[in-house]
């Protein structure tokens, strides 16, 4: 499409708009089905599938629904956790961390993974998929692969500070691991772990 001599690439312009508004749509908490991570499960997930499949009539393996390949996948998320893990170890017991997980941890630590993983399946569809890959046809994965982590960073304002800042290197990662291994699925892992792994230690559920 071409405005005033401009062109425009209707595909890449929806999917800039979607990864912008649906964030401010779950940032002012209007709710869907009363549960925060369903939620996210709606605006994350089922409402950019349906745009693939009824607007953009593309396949969901376009966009990183599909295994990809899960030996550099999982080799990547093995050294992800394990990374990760001994980061945590450290930053997720400081007061900060703690003071802030220990008000959102769910008390049954069954449920804590369970909605986690409700909770990140959406989020790393919406930034890790749909929006990496998208991008990616147009602009290429290089520039993709950090355009995707800004929205990624901005979400996590109001969250420890030394977590918000990391966000754009680790929203990157994550897209990085996502393009390598041709898949939304490896990050997701990698997220639900830290995630999951974060509460437990600011809680005190372990270590």
């Amino acid at each position: 499409m071409t405005i005033g001599g401009i062109e425009f690439d209707l595909k890449l312009t929806m999917i800039i708009i979607m990864g912008t508004v649906l964030p401010m749509i779950d940032y002012y908490n209007h709710r869907i089905t009363g549960t925060k991570a369903y939620d996210r499960m709606v605006l994350y997930f089922l409402i950019p599938m349906l745009v693939i499949l009824l607007v953009f009539r593309d396949h969901p393996s376009e966009y990183g629904f599909r295994l990809g390949d899960w030996r550099k996948g999982l080799m990547w998320t093995v050294i992800g956790c394990a990374i990760m893990a001994i980061i945590l170890w450290f930053v997720a017991r400081t007061p900060a961390m703690q003071r802030y997980y220990e008000a959102k941890a769910p008390e049954n630590t069954a449920y804590l993974i369970y909605i986690t993983a409700v909770d990140l399946f959406g989020w790393e569809f919406m930034w890790r998929g749909f929006l990496l890959f998208g991008m990616a046809a147009v602009i290429g994965p290089g520039a993709a692969i950090w355009l995707q982590a800004v929205p990624f960073a901005f979400m996590h304002l109001g969250k420890p500070e030394v977590e918000t800042l990391s966000t754009i290197f680790g929203g990157a990662a994550f897209g990085y691991i996502a393009w390598q291994s041709d898949s939304f699925l490896y990050p997701f892992l990698i997220h639900w772990f830290i995630a999951s792994f974060t509460m437990m230690l600011a809680s005190g559920r372990i270590g």
